[in-house]
């Protein structure tokens, strides 16, 4: 993994973990870059390997690089960041692209250390990509790769990808529409896919839900709450518009809190204040415990344009907020609709018309809240699939 910050893969990562057996399985964990505040909750019986200073340097300013002496690694980095400019240029993309991370991955891997070569383990998951450094530099007799993202709203270079991906044993995928959109793109890896639902540790959400009661923060009649970091797919910059709409609609006492940081903070505040909604819509930035944030908001709101399966959704959904997501692609593997949380339409006024609709429907969000108490969000029985593997 890359890091433990604030996010749903590295979320997903601590699920799995501490969803493991440390009677079954040994488990080394190799973080590029010992940093977030997620580090703390690994399982103390997990082994951590020390960090080693290449790895660390990946994502980190090349400036900062440079001066930890690494360059033969920022040397790769820049022939990376060439060869994909070139590929976009080639390409007229205009868009999400997703591509250059494979291109790090492919020019960066060769310079970097192998991991731990002293031992050949049974299983190597790669939990996020590029993949291959978990190909090329750990020694292992089956490698597990993970897919995170919906293939079909982001864009990649497929054909610089699928060497990687084909020298997995077996891809990973978190929902069956993350699923079907993989395979579409890459059609001859099909028979690799399982399907293995995020893991969350329930008892870890409720404890940390408890340990802070920031229920004076939230001001408004109607306190919604959305998390996740500021980028396009999770389209905070379209809320202060849909805000508005609601707030002229007659939801006047509106209030709606963002945690999160990010490169689009600055264009959601410019949007926030063109809209005219700084009473209504507010950044909280980073908090190293969001739960105790879900735990007193009227209602958890995801309204991205895209996501492969929110782990906020289901943490949110774990401790029995109502839910709303708008209808990307993926929502419906996440989401019944009317049964445990709403789809809305992703454009703004259909949105805020769903919303406005949903927040007036006091029965409905009863139903859905006595639904959620009744039944389990934290697949812990996925790592069976995990054990699967190493047989």
């Amino acid at each position: 993994m890359h890091y433990l910050e604030l996010g749903g893969a590295e979320m997903a990562l601590i699920g799995l973990l501490h969803a493991l057996d440390s009677e079954k399985v040994d488990v080394d964990l190799f973080i590029y870059s010992h940093q977030g505040p997620l580090m703390k909750y690994i399982p103390e019986w997990v082994n951590l390997l020390p960090e080693v200073k290449a790895y660390s340097m990946i994502e980190r300013p090349m400036t900062e690089a440079l001066k930890a002496g690494q360059f033969r690694l920022v040397a790769r980095r820049l022939a990376a960041r060439r060869q994909h400019a070139k590929y976009i240029r080639q390409t007229d993309f205009k868009g999400d692209d997703g591509s250059i991370m494979q291109y790090v991955g492919n020019c960066v891997t060769p310079v970097l250390p192998k991991i731990n070569p002293s031992v050949e383990y049974d299983l190597c998951i790669s939990f996020l990509t590029p993949h291959n450094i978990g190909r090329d530099k750990v020694r292992a007799k089956k490698r597990l790769a993970w897919i995170h993202t919906d293939y079909a709203t982001v864009h990649f270079h497929a054909a610089l990808e699928l060497p990687v991906w084909n020298a997995y044993d077996k891809i990973a995928s978190i929902s069956d529409e993350v699923s079907r959109s993989f395979v579409t793109t890459f059609p001859q890896l099909a028979s690799k896919i399982i399907g293995i639902e995020n893991m969350l540790s329930s008892r870890f959400v409720l404890q940390r839900a408890d340990e802070a009661d920031v229920s004076a923060e939230f001001k408004g009649k109607v306190n919604l709450l959305s998390i996740g970091r500021y980028c396009t797919a999770k389209n905070y910059d379209n809320v202060p518009a849909i805000a508005r709409r609601l707030v002229e609609g007659g939801l006047t006492g509106l209030k709606w809190y963002i945690i999160g940081y990010g490169g689009d903070e600055a264009l959601i505040r410019s949007k926030i204040s063109e809209a005219g909604m700084e009473e209504h819509v507010i950044l909280l930035g980073k908090k190293e415990n969001p739960y105790p944030y879900i735990k007193a908001c009227d209602m958890y709101v995801q309204p991205s344009r895209y996501e492969g399966k929110s782990v906020t959704v289901r943490e949110a959904q774990m401790l029995c907020k109502p839910v709303v997501v708008t209808a990307y692609p993926t929502a419906p593997s996440q989401i019944q609709d009317g049964v445990d949380g709403r789809i809305v339409p992703l454009d703004n006024e259909g949105c805020a018309k769903g919303l406005a609709d949903f927040i007036a429907d006091k029965n409905l969000q009863q139903n859905l809240v006595q639904y959620l108490k009744a039944h389990d969000y934290a697949n812990a029985g996925e790592v069976n699939k995990i054990y699967e593997l190493l047989k």
